[in-house]
């Protein structure tokens, strides 16, 4: 079932059904276990039962430990696929309620847990074997976004108009699938001192993560990516022949697809290209730490510098509200797309992923701008606030959304109030969901997506550790 029809109709008849279930355990005391049995989990991690166990005994709001207890450990229990092949850690991580591993969705569905991998070895060893498998798969394509775990199975989009592969689930070209891979790595290492997974296999698949840059670059002539699909959705198609509009080449990279698998307006996706810019920078490092290469790190740094001048000359917006704003997405010609996206990379969510300060002047008005109805996907109802997209539709708030406002702020108040958000808004399941509806938590979508849960929790952990009386 294509992806989108799934979330709409799955994930709330799902909704109705779970509610239902909810509705008639709720006479029982305490808060019904929705977490999946230990017989059937996909993976345990003796170090994160024990945080779970730290944050039931500490926190003494019962509602979030529950929620705690079940989110935090959601990756691990349900999508987990670890092998060993050829004597190397290789692990398959799968989206949730679709059968297919994203390079951003994996990476970020481990990021939590590396953490506790220097006191977990089995930890360490999966995760180790998250990064193996994502260097396979950028091998096979860097244009792909999702793979499936068989490398021969063909899939529903398998006549889309681009090069299709067996192994490939979905061919959108998205800037930050090559940056989040980097990500993981970078903080593997940092977490762990561990250089054997940088091989001369990972080492090929960063060259040519910086080759698929410079192709998007568009410098010399579009470069080899195309994209159509025969669909009524204008956001999963490309015009122009599946290259999308034209754009200046200005140094900014290309991405024909936004983090929520929709199509761009404007090909140079603004946090998608910050992203780049510290992905480009981390990989530089290891392959010095690594390989000694200097040529290849030097090149990798210019092509950062290169980015982030472009992105200060073309990127900021001066607002007649909010001042100078960074925009969505632009084209180096003097047009810009002013919103933002629940999905991360977001405008709201670069602090957190490390490519922009928390106290840059530009950031903190388009934060302002964006946390507002001047962002056409800032949605405010009964239940909560906060930000959707085009993928779902009007009216629906993603929790990525709330998680990363959180994550983003240093104001206790404003913490406190996205938490109780998330609180009331996992619609009586016990858990995240993709989005829901901000005057009814109980209409939401994608029952099962762990991506969500999992950063719950890194938000309730992160908290706990440095503002517990927000628990309270």
């Amino acid at each position: 079932m294509k992806r989108r029809s799934f979330v709409k109709k799955a994930g709330i008849l799902t909704a109705g059904l779970l509610s239902s279930n909810i509705i008639a355990m709720a006479e029982e005391p305490g808060f019904p276990e929705v977490r999946k049995a230990v017989s059937v989990r996909r993976f345990s991690s003796r170090a994160v039962e024990n945080a779970i166990s730290e944050f039931n005994s500490k926190v003494k709001n019962k509602e979030l430990a529950w929620l705690f207890n079940n989110c935090f450990p959601n990756t691990l229990d349900t999508t987990v696929n670890y092998t060993v092949v050829d004597g190397k850690p290789d692990t398959y991580i799968a989206t949730g309620d679709i059968d297919a591993m994203w390079l951003r969705d994996s990476s970020a569905q481990v990021w939590s847990y590396l953490p506790f991998t220097r006191r977990d070895k089995a930890l360490r060893e999966m995760i180790a074997g998250v990064i193996n498998r994502q260097v396979k798969n950028i091998l096979k394509d860097p244009y792909a976004n999702a793979f499936y775990n068989d490398p021969l199975k063909t899939g529903e989009w398998k006549e889309d108009l681009t090069q299709m592969l067996p192994g490939i689930h979905e061919r959108k070209w998205e800037l930050d699938s090559l940056c989040y891979p980097i990500r993981l790595s970078y903080r593997y290492w940092q977490q762990t001192k561990d250089t054997s997974l940088f091989d001369a296999a990972w080492q090929d698949a960063m060259k040519l993560v910086l080759k698929t840059f410079k192709e998007q670059q568009r410098k010399q002539n579009e470069g080899p990516y195309h994209f159509q699909r025969t669909t009524a959705w204008a956001t999963d198609n490309l015009p122009m022949q599946g290259f999308g509009y034209p754009v200046k080449p200005v140094g900014l990279i290309c991405s024909s697809f936004r983090p929520s698998d929709d199509a761009t307006i404007f090909s140079f996706l603004v946090p998608s290209n910050f992203f780049a810019v510290v992905s480009l920078r981390q990989a530089a490092e290891l392959f010095r730490l690594v390989k000694g290469d200097e040529s290849v790190a030097k090149e990798m740094e210019a092509m950062a510098l290169e980015v982030r001048q472009a992105l200060q000359k073309y990127a900021i917006i001066e607002h007649p509200v909010y001042g100078k704003v960074y925009a969505y997405e632009i084209n180096g010609m003097g047009s810009y797309h002013l919103m933002d996206d629940a999905n991360i990379p977001s405008l709201l969510a670069m602090p957190y992923l490390g490519s922009i300060s928390m106290t840059d002047a530009t950031y903190l008005n388009t934060r302002k701008m964006i946390l507002t109805e001047d962002n056409p996907f800032f949605f405010k109802g009964s239940a909560a606030e906060g930000i959707g997209g085009p993928h779902i539709g009007k009216n629906m708030v993603w929790p990525l959304s709330i998680i990363a406002r959180a994550l983003t702020s240093t104001d206790d108040e404003e913490i406190g109030k996205c938490i109780q958000m998330l609180k009331n808004c996992h619609g009586g399941t016990g858990f995240m969901h993709e989005s829901f509806h901000k005057d009814d938590p109980k209409q939401y979508t994608r029952a099962w997506f762990p991506w969500a849960n999992t950063i719950f929790g890194e938000l309730l952990w992160k908290t706990y550790q440095e503002r517990p009386h927000l628990l309270t």
